[in-house]
């Protein structure tokens, strides 16, 4: 139908000092408890990330530096100074059928797609642009083990 029909679950927000934004979401927002993930990316540059339920939503805080580190600092204003902005949102594709589709209908009518990775035994991921929106979609399909990494993220 639609690149906004997947099921949407998560806010991604990009920033350039991850402590200081989980200190920031955790004093106004109220998010107490984050799953850490990151380290070296292929590229050569080093990914931290911050991740946590807030009832049905997944919060996702992600710092990026270094090589091959431009699809996450998407929207960044380069600005002195602590910056936070909003990456992507995140939606779950149910099976490979459908990420099949996905990937059809993106090419079908000219999304740019300027990431995609399959990490094995855990999930594919892609990044679509979405110019008129002002931020990334981003389309996850896990395998079970994705699966279960979404469902021990911290509760909040």
């Amino acid at each position: 139908k639609g690149l906004l029909h997947a099921r949407h679950f998560q806010i991604a927000y990009a920033t350039n000092d991850l402590d200081k934004a989980k200190a920031l979401f955790t004093r106004r927002y109220g998010i107490a408890r984050y799953t850490p993930l990151g380290g070296p990316l292929a590229s050569g540059g080093e990914i931290a990330v911050a991740l946590a339920w807030v009832g049905g939503v997944m919060i996702e805080l992600l710092c990026a530096t270094g090589p091959g580190t431009d699809i996450y600092r998407h929207g960044c204003q380069e600005n002195e100074g602590f910056q936070l902005w909003h990456h992507h949102l995140g939606y779950l594709v149910e099976s490979d059928g459908a990420w099949d589709a996905l990937m059809a209908m993106a090419a079908r009518e000219g999304h740019a797609i300027p990431h995609i990775s399959h990490n094995a035994g855990f999930m594919k991921s892609c990044f679509i642009e979405a110019p008129e929106l002002g931020h990334l979609l981003e389309y996850i399909c896990p395998e079970p083990s994705g699966s279960a990494f979404f469902n021990a993220v911290e509760r909040n």
